[in-house]
Order: C-alpha cells, then sequence, then structure tokens
C-alpha cells in the first residue's frame, strides 16, 4: 500500500513547472527540518506523517498565488511550511477522534503508539507553526488564528450534527468551507500576500482558494467510494465502514427512493460485515448519488475558475485553472 504522492499543478510552461518543484522541495526541506526536536521521541512521532508523505496541495497553492508577486519573497516557503504543518496537526486529532487506523497508507499515530501521543505530537506541530509564523508578521498570524478558529468551528459542527430542520447536504457543505476551504483559501492568501501582490490579487486567490477547497475535498469524498486504490491514502469504502456521511451517502439519503431500501439498511447497520461493506460499495457506486455528487465537485470548480476571472494572464493563472480539471478528474 503507497501513500498519495504530491498533488503536480498541471502547467505548459517549463519555467513555472521548474520554478514550483523547486519550491515544494525547498518546503519538504524545511518541513523535516521543522519538525526536529531535542527529544528523539518527538521527532519521530511529528515525523511520522511528514514521512508518510501527502499530496501538499496546500503548499502548491502558496506557491502558485505567490507568482503573482515576488515568487522568492523569503515568507513564500515558511507560510507554505505553516500551512502544511497545520493540516498534518489536523490529522493527528482527527484520527483519534475517528478511531483510525490507517492515514496516508501507514499506521495512524495513534494506533502505533495511542491517543494522548497522537494529541499532543499534533498540538507540537501547532507550536512550530506558530513559531514561524512569528517571523511573518502580525498580519500572518491573525489570519492564522482565524483559520484555526474556523477548522475547530467546523469540525465541534461536525461532530454535533445538522441543526433541527437544517439541511444535512448544506450543513456537510458548510461544514467542509471551515474545516478544508478554510486552510486552503488561507494557502493561497498566504502566498500572495507575502509575495507583495496587490490586494485585489490576495482577494481573488483567497476567495478561489476556498472554492477549490471545498471541490477537493469532495473529490476525496468520491475517491473514497470509487477507487480500487489507496489514492485517497485510505483503504476504499473506509468512510463507509466508519459511519461518516459524506456527500454521496448524503445525497441518497436526501432521495429516499424506495429501490435504496437495502443500501440504507446496510450502511444503518454499521457494515460489521465484510460481505455487507462489500455489497453496500457496489451498490452505492452503481446509485445515481454518485452522479449528483460528482456534478456538485464539477460545480464547485467551475466556481473556482471562474473567480479567476479578474487575475492577469499568464502560465500562474493558467495552472490554477488547470487544477479546477484536476480535482473534477479525480473525482470521475
Amino acid at each position: 500500500m503507497s501513500a498519495p504522492g504530491p498533488f503536480v499543478a498541471p502547467s505548459a510552461d517549463p519555467a513555472l513547472e521548474e520554478g514550483i518543484r523547486t519550491g515544494l522541495a525547498s518546503v519538504e526541506a524545511m518541513l523535516h527540518e521543522t519538525v526536529k526536536s531535542s527529544f528523539p521521541f518527538v521527532t519521530e512521532t511529528s515525523r511520522h506523517l511528514v514521512d508518510a508523505g501527502g499530496k501538499r496541495f496546500r503548499p502548491l497553492l502558496v506557491l502558485l498565488a505567490s507568482r503573482f508577486g515576488d515568487a522568492e519573497a523569503p515568507g513564500v516557503v515558511p507560510s507554505a511550511v505553516v500551512v502544511e504543518l497545520t493540516h498534518l496537526a489536523t490529522l493527528y486529532h482527527d484520527d483519534v477522534m475517528d478511531e483510525a487506523d490507517l492515514r496516508r497508507g501507514a499506521e495512524s499515530a495513534n494506533a502505533r503508539w495511542d491517543n494522548t501521543v497522537a494529541i499532543l505530537t499534533g498540538d507540537f506541530l501547532f507550536a512550530r507553526a506558530s513559531d514561524i509564523l512569528a517571523d511573518l508578521g502580525p498580519e500572518a498570524v491573525r489570519l492564522q488564528a482565524r483559520t484555526f478558529e474556523r477548522l475547530v468551528t467546523g469540525q465541534i459542527r461536525e461532530t454535533v450534527g445538522p441543526a433541527q430542520g437544517e439541511d444535512p447536504v448544506e450543513h456537510y457543505l458548510s461544514v467542509l468551507a471551515d474545516k478544508t476551504g478554510s486552510l486552503i483559501a488561507t494557502s493561497a492568501r498566504f502566498g500572495a500576500m507575502l509575495s507583495g501582490a496587490p490586494d485585489d490579487v490576495v482577494d481573488v486567490l483567497t476567495r478561489f482558494g476556498e472554492r477549490i477547497g471545498i471541490a477537493f475535498q469532495l473529490s476525496d469524498d468520491l475517491l473514497d467510494v470509487l477507487s480500487d486504490t489507496c489514492e485517497s491514502g485510505k483503504v476504499p469504502g473506509t468512510d463507509l465502514r466508519e459511519g461518516v456521511p459524506t456527500l454521496p451517502v448524503l445525497l441518497l439519503r436526501r432521495m429516499d427512493r424506495p429501490e435504496d431500501r437495502r443500501l440504507r439498511s446496510l450502511l444503518d447497520a454499521g457494515l460489521p460485515d465484510q460481505a455487507d461493506h462489500a455489497e453496500a460499495l457496489r451498490l452505492l457506486r452503481a446509485n445515481p448519488a454518485v452522479a449528483q455528487a460528482q456534478a456538485e465537485v464539477k460545480r464547485w470548480a467551475d466556481d473556482a475558475r471562474e473567480s479567476l476571472g479578474p487575475l492577469p494572464s499568464g502560465p500562474a493563472k493558467d495552472a490554477l485553472a488547470a487544477l479546477c480539471d484536476q480535482v473534477v478528474g479525480r473525482a470521475t
């Protein structure tokens, strides 16, 4: 089982592609250096998910957004490290809440050690991110604090569930905006802001980041259902087995079709049996809810692409537009 690899920005411009690859290599080197501790065990636990790899989607957006200013500005790579550290820290905490055994194709930290170690490792990564932020200025610190507030609020709202009378699908999309979209929006904002891009460009890229972030997470939902591999870093059907109400399942329940009675009963039972899990996955893959979820991914990706309109033409804008197609392609 292999961990998912870095997300690559499609580009027809060799200079841009080379610059992004160089930037990502710098991010990777700084990530590994940042998680080192004077206590070897802390270094080991902190490097666990860094070494497992990942798509590095958030650092990629920082680097692409920086192309609308001075991409070599000193704060660009550190801010890319900040958003990835923040993302990794949330994964340690998520695995504890979800009681997950696998993350990025490897044993989760809570399974390898225990919940306390996983939680404290996440806290350590947040601390290291804050230390880097202190050198990036008060505006960067404030942006990170507000982003973290949204991350936590989104997690709480997901845990509590929709309010009485609230549409579960709309609740889920608003949770994704907080839990996933906010940090990806901040990634784009950091890259633009710290490269010295004009304020209007910073705002456009922030809007783009939130929308492509929601599309990106929705495509992960579909990968869990449709993939026969571990492209998402999880065993296919993991969300189904764990009872995570992702978009395809929420859309299935919204339709409430009589012919879906068997699938709903399987999902309601919690799928403890491997044969039941395989049957539920097969039925869901053939259900029209999947096509509806794919259309939702495309809707958010199209919205992200349209938001790029005011940006100056060039390879970076083209790469961001192509990224929308790549996100949609993952979900088909």
